[in-house]
């Protein structure tokens, strides 16, 4: 995945218009965005991200709501308030058609702005559902009580879906993975430094909490809370480790329904698949089967009413966002404040924008591109992707560590490979989402349950490479190895702070060009995406020599981040992070490659008193100008596949010689590193 930028409402309006409509040449500009960021108290050599970004993070600190500040936040304000003018014209609207996107939009915001309502409800409702949970009488009731969940709130027991099979990618397979846990990854339940252990602690104090408002006396709720924690520690035991769900093949485990039913006898599997509006589903695709296993054995050891406490706390902690505030500020106290260090909550109105976003982003979105985003949107950012692509088959012929049958695959599977840009041309159909001004939480439940429903109706069903799964105003973009495609949305092609002159190729190609598109198509061969055919199914189309050559150098990169201590004593997990590692590195040298192209590098043009590579470099800073607080850091070294945005930096540019001779990084600057340790792989 990536990410990238910009600054104010309807400035957003004009950079797009500029950058699309390609005026003439750079226009005088009072301050530039590359040196006016940059912290004159650093050195480039001993710390490249901290000199590029160093002041902007000075003048700007992290506000009290927000668990980070940035140019990803400068922008997703910028969306917010964007999508707050579709919300609040479409709720002051007395007269929209039943059925419609603008009454669907208007009452779904207008429901969970309704603080009154909200607050006078308290948990009324969802208690019926909590009923239902209570009157469960066996583990077949478990079981159907867990699949309801799935529909309309968390994911307890276990993760399930309906998607692409992976070694017959024109087909859709039911998939069941290691799951149910309410902290992010196994490694919470087990870590034993000070962070770790105090997060557990919080966290069987807010599952105590959760109970208290669900109407458990003091001592049911802690009695509850720590059968939970015992529960989900003994699910997290079982669970692999992160870095080890990597490998696609090891993940792929193809069992017929019988053999499934068989190996977890206390599971009614036919109850659950039917509960998810699945019939005739004859194979399955287990990801950890050892999983499974553990589960048929918790389900008889630990009591039904620990299972029933259980099947609570996962359904009231997913939805209760949406509820009274004391609800809402138990679940942020947790999972916001301790979690993620941050110290007050969002403004209302943005919390049910950024949900109204979440869950009618398909209907959000054919406003959004109709009244927001500019014409030729797509047209421009296929022009760079085509560029990337260039350099990228050019970068394959020429490697020398990989044969020539295997190049000539690699590169089939680059000219194969889709790009889909800027928008969808087909809409997802949401006629049958029930939305009113009734129940916000209700109306949250309705759009989960229409979401989890058009996953399970796409089984027995031809597969729709045409299908988006982001949005157009989703600040975002991602790499389907199942379709061998690459999905860039039309706000990806904001530059921050360029609202009245275009932005130079410096940035274009390093923002765009290498930390998108260039960062994308490297995920089709990265330790997952290589795995995958130019069909996008599941075939190791590597000769052995060209595989063992690639994990060496992959393992270089492992080596390398695992060395990076992002927080307190913590490290980054090179082997969990290494295909978004990979990704980087590939990406900013895709990009580097094609800006040399242009005609600002051919004619080493200086901008604000910056060359061309001086600019290309601090444009790659600014793609991941991100402050955040150290919980969150912590957070994601945990759980995350990322690397914390510094390293993003740091680590790719420490691994290119350009950036060396550009900045003059020497041996004995913090920053250097020995060129036998540099990672080369594309």
């Amino acid at each position: 995945m990536t990410m990238k930028n910009p600054l104010v409402c309807t400035a957003l309006m004009a950079i797009c218009m500029l950058l699309i409509s390609c005026q003439s040449k750079h226009e005088a500009r009072k301050s530039d965005e590359l040196v006016a960021h940059i912290d004159s108290t650093m050195k480039p050599g001993s710390d490249f991200f901290l000199y590029a970004n160093g002041k902007w993070f000075k003048e700007n600190p992290i506000p009290p709501s927000e668990q980070s500040n940035g140019l990803w936040q400068l922008i997703q304000d910028t969306i917010n308030a964007q999508i707050r003018n579709i919300c609040e014209s479409s709720a002051a609207l007395t007269s929209a058609e039943k059925g419609s996107n603008k009454q669907k939009i208007g009452d779904f915001f207008f429901s969970g702005m309704d603080s009154v309502a909200l607050n006078k409800k308290g948990i009324a409702d969802i208690r019926s559902d909590l009923e239902m949970i209570d009157a469960i009488k066996d583990l077949q009731g478990v079981v159907k009580a867990a699949a309801y969940i799935h529909t309309v709130s968390g994911s307890p027991l276990l993760r399930f879906g309906v998607g692409q099979d992976d070694r017959i990618s024109s087909k859709y397979a039911v998939a069941i993975r290691q799951g149910g846990l309410s902290l992010p990854e196994r490694r919470y339940y087990f870590d034993t430094d000070a962070g770790a252990v105090k997060i557990r602690q919080k966290f069987v104090e807010h599952v105590g909490n959760t109970y208290k408002i669900l109407g458990y006396d003091a001592a049911s709720a802690k009695q509850a809370a720590d059968r939970l924690m015992k529960l989900e520690t003994a699910l997290a035991k079982s669970s692999r480790k992160r870095e080890d769900t990597r490998d696609p093949i090891k993940n792929y485990n193809k069992l017929s329904f019988k053999q499934l039913q068989t190996s977890t006898p206390s599971f009614d599997w036919t109850s659950y698949v039917e509960g998810a509006g699945l019939h005739n589903v004859d194979t399955v695709i287990v990801g950890q089967p050892e999983f499974l296993s553990a589960l048929e054995g918790y389900l008889k050891t630990y009591s039904l009413i620990d299972w029933k406490n259980y099947l609570k706390f996962h359904f009231v902690s997913h939805l209760a966002r949406y509820m009274d505030d004391k609800t809402f500020q138990e679940w942020f106290s947790f999972y916001a404040t301790t979690m993620r260090g941050v110290k007050e909550p969002k403004p209302r109105w943005k919390r049910v924008v950024e949900q109204t976003d979440g869950s009618l982003g398909e209907l959000v979105g054919q406003v959004y591109v109709n009244e927001f985003l500019p014409k030729g949107t797509k047209e421009k950012l296929l022009e760079i992707g085509t560029a990337i692509k260039g350099v990228y088959a050019a970068r394959i012929k020429a490697l020398d560590w990989m044969s020539q049958p295997t190049k000539e695959k690699a590169l089939k599977k680059l000219d194969a490979m889709i790009m889909k840009v800027g928008y969808p041309d087909k809409w997802k159909d949401l006629g049958s989402l029930q939305v009113d001004r009734a129940s916000y939480v209700r109306n949250v439940m309705n759009a989960n349950k229409w979401e989890y429903s058009y996953m399970t109706s796409k089984f027995g069903r031809p597969v729709d490479r045409t299908e988006w799964d982001i949005e157009p105003q989703t600040y975002n973009a991602y790499y389907n190895p199942s379709n061998n495609e690459i999905v860039v949305p039309g706000c990806n092609i904001l530059v921050p702070g360029y609202e009245r002159v275009m932005a130079d190729d410096a940035l274009l190609y390093s923002i765009i060009g290498g930390s998108t598109f260039g960062h994308e198509m490297t995920h089709g061969f990265d330790d997952q995406g290589s795995k995958f055919d130019q069909m996008g199914n599941l075939d190791n189309w590597w000769t052995t020599a060209d595989s063992a050559r690639f994990f060496t150098k992959t393992k270089m990169i492992v080596t390398q981040f695992g060395q990076y201590v992002a927080v307190d004593s913590l490290h980054i997990n090179g082997d969990a992070t290494q295909g978004e590692n990979i990704a980087d590195l590939g990406g900013i040298m895709m990009g580097y490659e094609a800006f040399k192209k242009t005609n600002q590098y051919k004619n080493q043009e200086t901008i604000a008193g910056l060359n061309p590579d001086q600019r290309f470099f601090l444009a790659y800073a600014l793609a991941w100008m991100i402050n955040e607080r150290p919980e969150v850091t912590a957070t994601k070294v945990r759980s995350d596949v990322h690397s914390p945005a510094k390293f993003r930096v740091i680590g790719p540019l420490t691994d290119m010689p350009e950036f060396y001779q550009t900045f003059g990084i020497k041996e004995g600057d913090a920053m250097w590193r020995p060129e036998s340790l540099r990672v080369k792989i594309w």
